[in-house]
């Protein structure tokens, strides 16, 4: 299989997978397994990808980030959220800080620790049983929107992400489920999950691609591109259609896909150091 063929497929799982409650990290491990893509190009390469993913979210939610810059059309429009301007902007920062201060602190411990098929398998099953016991509880009351995201919810949702530094959460899924145990409605956390996810993911991207520009090639670049624009296309359909199910729907089914690919994953990985 050519390098073009495995780059669209990578796209394809980083795109799915990046913003949905079930752990783009284990299915591009697994994906990569399958291609017999591994090692430190794979990873360069994963990190890179990853970067079409984000850009998604800033093209599809362009107002909510415009409305954080006083003086724009969108920042007069949106007045009344709490998403805006200088609020805002205090909210996104308290919601992105825990992670990356944690993130950084403990990295090498994470990719010691952490990065093995056991670990991996633990935090995909644990996740899915998380998931169905808070959507018991959500069922119970009715939670707030996105424009009345108070400051403990924000720091609430941004202590809850540190946990996706284990491989395997998710984390979407962490933020999410976070965000409806401190009120928010399903719809509201997710799309605060995705706000919050693009300082996090520009942060450690561009921190790993610094680390690993020295492992690509020039002749990657096609691939790369292919990967990017193949996640970016991918992502932007993917988060347009969860949100859409979000609005009627229940986080159950990725839940239980969670539970189901747990055995999956340690079975295709188990003895491999990824």
């Amino acid at each position: 299989m050519n390098s073009f063929t495995i780059a669209a497929i990578l796209g394809i799982v980083e795109g799915l997978t990046e913003f949905l409650p079930v752990s783009s990290t284990g299915h591009l491990i697994i994906a990569g397994n399958l291609l017999g893509f591994v090692g430190a190009k794979a990873d360069s390469f994963e990190v890179a990808i990853q970067l079409g993913a984000i850009l998604s979210v800033v093209l599809l939610y362009w107002r909510r980030f415009m409305g954080l810059l006083p003086g724009t059309r969108q920042f007069a429009a949106t007045a009344s959220s709490r998403l805006n301007g200088w609020p805002g902007l205090c909210r996104i920062a308290l919601a992105t800080a825990p992670a990356l201060a944690v993130g950084f602190v403990a990295r090498h411990a994470i990719k010691e620790k952490l990065f093995n098929p056991e670990a991996v398998t633990l935090a995909l099953l644990v996740g899915g049983v998380a998931m169905l016991l808070v959507e018991r509880y959500a069922q119970r009351r009715r939670g707030n929107q996105l424009d009345g995201l108070t400051l403990t919810q924000a720091l609430g949702v941004g202590l809850f992400q540190t946990l996706a530094l284990w491989p395997g959460t998710s984390r979407s899924a962490a933020t999410i489920i976070g965000g409806m145990i401190l009120g928010l409605e399903r719809k509201a956390a997710a799309e605060f999950s995705f706000l919050i996810a693009v300082p996090v993911l520009c942060a450690a991207s561009g921190y790993e691609l610094l680390k690993m520009r020295d492992q690509l090639l020039r002749e990657d670049t096609v691939a790369l591109a292919i990967g990017f624009a193949v996640s970016f296309i991918v992502a932007l359909m993917a988060i347009k259609g969860f949100v859409r199910y979000l609005s009627h729907g229940r986080l159950a089914p990725f839940a239980w896909y969670r539970i189901v690919v747990a055995p999956f994953f340690y079975w295709l990985t188990r003895g491999t150091g990824f």
